[in-house]
């Protein structure tokens, strides 16, 4: 299993948590009990019964971890994570600091440009461009913009927030278009 599958179901095993959470800030929400109980061992002043008392939470919260009832990722996963979610309508989820399109993120891990490379592009229905990145993201353009060369694979892009939750898409340095991701 890939790590945005890990990523992908630790959010989704949190869902249920974010809702009941009301959407509180991650820094106002208590830890997990078994990070407490690890935590409380701090307190024990006798050194037999410290030791014993931090292993017995660290297997505890070890445990925790292996069930899945605890996930821990770091600053970089979580960055990672807003990379390959880009562009995606999220849920406000405390993992993600409110959400991936949250305008009010200064946490400094907002996510606001990401650079692909195509990996297919197509025509829709609508004569609009639906493009593939190598990283499997797909985007469709939404507005009436032609492109002065078509995209192909192998060109860069470069996908920008524009106003209003929109994106820009400049392939190859051409002017942009404005998309939508699908995937």
């Amino acid at each position: 299993m890939t790590r945005l599958h890990l990523l992908l179901a630790a959010t989704l095993a949190l869902l249920p948590s974010a809702a009941l959470a009301q959407e509180r800030p991650l820094a106002d929400q208590a830890p997990p009990a078994a990070y407490r109980e690890l935590m409380r061992c701090r307190t024990v002043t006798e050194a037999t019964a410290r030791l014993q008392c931090f292993d017995a939470a660290a297997t505890a919260l070890q445990a925790a971890t292996e069930r899945r009832e605890v996930v821990m990722v770091d600053r970089a996963q979580v960055r990672e994570g807003r990379r390959r979610l880009f562009g995606l309508a999220l849920p406000r989820l405390p993992i993600f600091g409110g959400g991936d399109d949250n305008a009010d993120d200064n946490d400094g891990d907002r996510v606001d440009h990401v650079e692909g490379v195509i990996a297919s592009a197509r025509r829709n229905a609508n004569n609009q461009w639906v493009i593939r990145l190598q990283d499997g993201a797909v985007w469709t353009q939404i507005d009436g913009h032609d492109l002065g060369n078509p995209p192909r694979a192998g060109l860069p892009v470069l996908i920008n927030r524009a106003l209003m939750g929109s994106f820009m898409m400049r392939v190859a340095g051409q002017p942009g278009i404005r998309v939508r991701r699908q995937q």
